[in-house]
């Protein structure tokens, strides 16, 4: 146990509406603990173990959460995460959903079976990101960089892609009916078994359909 700003840094603290802005938490285990409306704004969360925590309404702004730190199972609806770094975070089923991620950098990260319903991807950074499974019914997703992205049976439905960069991004068996992919790059991708925008299966009309 470590102690940072006078709280107790440990699996299951209960740290709501702890303020810990520009915090050092770099390589902690905070597992299953309880940061729901938390001020962790540009906090140096990287390589740390934030498995099944909930940041439920916390604001992590800013924050560094890179190097491979855990966030796998972990509650991040409603929080604040834009500009953060998760450059490689594992985010395995996390619950982003209502999560403003705008302009973050979630390149190469693992977001497998992730839940971004509703969430603002604005402007974000998911170059060679792993989102396979992933829901991103209804997400706002304009000029975010998808590139070599992994969307393999994501559903996107309804999501807005408007200016999206999904060059050599993989979309085989993803869902993107209803979807707006105006001015969206699509060169290189890969379909299969894909539901276009129209609601037609990319197999079908042996094209994507906008």
């Amino acid at each position: 146990m470590s102690i940072v700003n006078g709280y107790n840094i440990e699996r299951f603290s209960q740290l709501v509406n702890a303020a810990l802005s520009g915090a050092d938490l770099s390589g902690v285990d905070l597992s299953r603990a309880d940061l729901s409306g938390a001020n962790l704004m540009f906090a140096n969360l990287t390589g740390a173990n934030l498995l099944g925590a909930n940041f439920s309404g916390a604001d992590l702004s800013g924050a560094d959460l890179s190097a491979d730190a855990d966030l796998g199972g972990a509650i991040l609806s409603g929080a604040n995460l834009s500009g953060a770094n998760l450059c490689a975070a594992n985010l395995v089923a996390a619950d982003l959903s209502g999560t403003n991620l705008s302009g973050a950098n979630l390149s190469a990260a693992n977001l497998t079976f992730a839940d971004l319903r509703n969430a603002n991807l604005n402007g974000a950074h998911l170059f060679f990101a792993n989102l396979m499974h992933a829901v991103l019914i209804d997400a706002e997703l304009v000029n975010a960089n998808l590139s070599n992205a992994n969307l393999t049976a994501a559903n996107l439905s309804d999501a807005n892609l408007g200016g999206a960069d999904l060059n050599s991004a993989n979309l085989v068996l993803a869902n993107l009916t209803g979807a707006d992919l105006t001015d969206a790059d699509l060169t290189g991708a890969t379909w299969g078994t894909t539901t276009c925008a129209d609601g037609t299966n990319s197999d079908s009309n042996g094209q994507f359909d906008l």
